[in-house]
Order: C-alpha cells, then sequence, then structure tokens
C-alpha cells in the first residue's frame, strides 16, 4: 500500500512553527517514500474557524513548498459522520449521557480529591428507558460517548517505541456533543480510515487520544470493514526558547510573521525545522529536495527541541550567502529594486541577514550618499588616481596600490577613510565589488566631499 499522510490543522488561528514543523516532517516523510500527502482542515468547531485562517494555512505551506497531493475539509463531510455515529450506536459502542457539565466537573473534583483519575464512571450505561426518557422529558439533550474495550491497547510508535495503555485507565470519550455535532476523536479516525492515510504523525500531546482512537478504528472495521490501522508517531512538542508552549491562539511566532515582517527566507525556516529535535547537524539547504534526501524519522529524538529566532536569523543570513540571482530577483523587484542584477546581488549578499537589507546597497551604490570625507587631503590625493572606466573587481586593488604607492599609508589608515567616503559607512560589502557599481562620476564627487 503507498504511504499516505495528512496535515490537519484546525483554522482557528495563524498556524505557528511548531504546527508547520509538523506539516514539513509528514511531507518529509511522504515525499521519501514516494507517497502522497493530504491537507485536511479540521474546521468543526464552527465557532472559532475562520476563512481567513483556512486561507492563511494554504499560503503558508505554499510559501514554504509544501504543496499537498490530496485536499479535504471536515466540514464537507458532516453526512458521514452522521452515518459512522448511527452505526456505532446501533452496535452499543456509541451510549447516550445526561449529565450536565457542572456535574461531570462535580465528578471529576470528587475523584481527584480521593486521589483517584478523573475517568467516567459509566453511570449513564445504567440509565433504564424509562431514566432516559424522564431525562429527556426535562429538557436535557444527550451527548454520546464511545464505549471502550477494558483490554490493553499497544503499539509501535515510529518515536517512542512500545507504548502500552490499560484500556480500563482510559475515560469513554465523548463523540457527539449534546448539539449533535461530532468531535475531533470521532471525525480525525473516520477521515483517516475513509481517506486511507497509513501513518499519522502528530505531536506528543496526542499519545492519550492514540489509545483511545486505535479502539474506534477497531470499531470501525469490525462495523464496517476497511484497511488497517495507522502506524502511528508522536513527535514532541516544539517550545520557544525559554521553553515555553506555542500557540496558535496567541499568535506565537506564527509562520506569517516570521515572512511579512521579519523576512525569513522558506528555505532556512525549512532547514531549521527539518532538524531541530533530531540527530542531524542543522546547515543550510537550498531544496526541499536536499532535505527529502536525507529525511529519516528515525533521527527524531524524544527531547523537547527548542525553536530560537535568532539560530533562525543566523541560518537566513547562510542561506542568503548562497542564494543565486535567480532565486531573489522577484524579491528584489519586490522591494522595488527591479534594476538590480547578479553583479548587485553578488556584490551585497555576503553583508545580509535579509533580502530587505538590499535596499540599504542599493541606495549606497545608486542614490545620493553623504560621504563621511574626515581627511579632505588623502581623499583628495586618491581620487587623482582614480582609474579611468570601464572598472571591474580589479579595479579596487589597482587603485588602492597606487594610492597606496602615493601616499605610504597601508592597513586601515588606507581603507577605512576610503570606505567611509565611498558608503557613509565604517562596514559593508567588500569594494572591490562596489566600486564598479558606484561608478567613477559618484566616486569622485564623494571623495570630494559631495553628496553624490
Amino acid at each position: 500500500m503507498s504511504v499516505a499522510v495528512r496535515f490537519a490543522p484546525s483554522p482557528t488561528g495563524l498556524l505557528h512553527v511548531g504546527n508547520v514543523r509538523l506539516a514539513l516532517v509528514n511531507w518529509l516523510f511522504a515525499r521519501k517514500a514516494g507517497g502522497n500527502f493530504l491537507l485536511r482542515l479540521d474546521d468543526t468547531d464552527e465557532e472559532r474557524s475562520k476563512p481567513e485562517y483556512a486561507e492563511g494555512i494554504e499560503r503558508d505551506l505554499t510559501w514554504l513548498g509544501l504543496t499537498w497531493d490530496r485536499f479535504a475539509r471536515e466540514s464537507d463531510r458532516y453526512g458521514r459522520y452522521d452515518e459512522v455515529a448511527a452505526a456505532l450506536k446501533a452496535s452499543g459502542r456509541l451510549y447516550p449521557c445526561y449529565e450536565t457539565p457542572e456535574e461531570l466537573n462535580l465528578k471529576r473534583a470528587s475523584l481527584v480529591s480521593q486521589g483517584r483519575p478523573p475517568i467516567y464512571d459509566r453511570a449513564a450505561l445504567r440509565l433504564s428507558d424509562a431514566d432516559r426518557a424522564r431525562l429527556e422529558s426535562e429538557g436535557r439533550t444527550p451527548h454520546w460517548r464511545f464505549k471502550l474495550e477494558h483490554t490493553p491497547v499497544e503499539w509501535t510508535d515510529l518515536v517512542r517505541g512500545p507504548v502500552h495503555f490499560e484500556g480500563s485507565a482510559l475515560s469513554d470519550p465523548v463523540l457527539i456533543r449534546e448539539d449533535g455535532r461530532p468531535l475531533y476523536t470521532l471525525t480525525s479516525v473516520v477521515d483517516d480510515a475513509d481517506l486511507a492515510i497509513t501513518h499519522v504523525i502528530r505531536g506528543e500531546d496526542h499519545v492519550a487520544n492514540t489509545a483511545v482512537q486505535i479502539q474506534i478504528f477497531e470499531a470501525l472495521t469490525n462495523i464496517e470493514g476497511g484497511g488497517a490501522v495507522p502506524v502511528f508517531a508522536h513527535l514532541p512538542l516544539l517550545t520557544d526558547a525559554t521553553g515555553q508552549g506555542l500557540s496558535k491562539r496567541l499568535g506565537s511566532l506564527s509562520v506569517a510573521s516570521l515572512r511579512e515582517e521579519e523576512g525569513i527566507e522558506p528555505m532556512a525556516l525549512a532547514s531549521l525545522l527539518a532538524k531541530l529535535g533530531t540527530s542531524d547537524a542543522i546547515e543550510p539547504r537550498l531544496t526541499l529536495d536536499e532535505l527529502v534526501a536525507e529525511f529519516d524519522i528515525a533521527k527524531v529524538s524524544r527531547a523537547t527541541p527548542k525553536f530560537d529566532p535568532e539560530e533562525l536569523l543566523r541560518l537566513n543570513a547562510r542561506i542568503l550567502h548562497l542564494l543565486p540571482f535567480e532565486r531573489v530577483a522577484a524579491e528584489l523587484a519586490a522591494l522595488g529594486l527591479e534594476e538590480a542584477d547578479a553583479a548587485f546581488w553578488e556584490a551585497v549578499r555576503p553583508n545580509l541577514s535579509r533580502v530587505a537589507e538590499a535596499r540599504d546597497w542599493w541606495a549606497v551604490t545608486h542614490a545620493p550618499v553623504a560621504p563621511a570625507a574626515d581627511d579632505p587631503a588623502f581623499l583628495a590625493e586618491a581620487a587623482a588616481l582614480l582609474p579611468d572606466e570601464p572598472w571591474d573587481l580589479s579595479t579596487w586593488g589597482t587603485w588602492t596600490g597606487a594610492v597606496k604607492a602615493k601616499t605610504g599609508r597601508k592597513g586601515k589608515d588606507l581603507f577605512l577613510p576610503l570606505r567611509r567616503a565611498l558608503t557613509g559607512r565604517d562596514h559593508g560589502p567588500e569594494l572591490k565589488n562596489l566600486l564598479p557599481l558606484i561608478g567613477r562620476t559618484r566616486a569622485e564627487k564623494r571623495l570630494a566631499g559631495e553628496t553624490a
């Protein structure tokens, strides 16, 4: 059977780096196996799901290059969930419960105060038909719980290894709310079964869910037939640099903010997230194909990985220092640098952390600059020795060699006054690269102390 994975975010907020790490790992796993990647929007939380968040998810994944082979939306599948719920009810695995939220909270609090786990006591199973009729006549609408088998649940996790739960230690989960809407625990299993998902790769916060969902998979197989229970892998959750968890609702380290406000390159983020929490070194990669070739889920550690924005920025700079002009031409044009060419990019990229910083160096090479003419006499001598154009990468060495021979200056005393006069700055890209871009006319004026 072909490998099939899914990324199933809820469109209830902006994707953060922890969310998109799971998307990336699923995508790499599928591509390495020659399988397919499903994007499924788990949007049954109608109060919090928003179209703009759904659009943002697609935009973020597209920006990263994580194309999907199939697409599904849970809100299109309510009829199917109703069908499955009816079959589970008929089989006796889904039963009605009438406790109010307040009554359930009291039960849980009582169990916790006794040092016992807050497991539902299955009181609803002891209700007679008359009891249920009476409760419904009082205006109570049931929610529906799945009756778990009190047998061991075991699986071999691709990250955690052998996992074991005692069915008796699990609480019968609510699958259908009082208003009739299905909950994630049911819809996710139905979707994974119907869409033939072979591997479920998600965060370790779902480990207990998996123990429950395996029994739901098995119940559906007994009722409807179907394929095998998926293979599971539960990754440690990403935290921020301080060890705090990430939240869509709080907008923690959102992909949108990294792209639009921080100027991060997609391959910088992908290069970091693909290696965080693995035994591989974090190195810049220019294509997703490189990450696919290196991917192995067995390298994922159970230790909690931390996402450090400073590490991402350093990696972003390393990516930019390697990117050819063709890969950034559109970004430069979007910054208003339509006339920028490969010579300009190659001159300035070693000094960039973000593409947007190229605007500053475009201004230095193509716009008026107020020079720092600290030593007018020396600069006048240097200006008199400027060679005729055309200029190329050898011009700087030829010119400074002549200035050194004429003035006797060398090292910082030679180069810093020239840099400050030509660029108005103490630091920056190599002047052998910048000088041909500045050109003789501007250089001569700047050496004379004129804004040019």
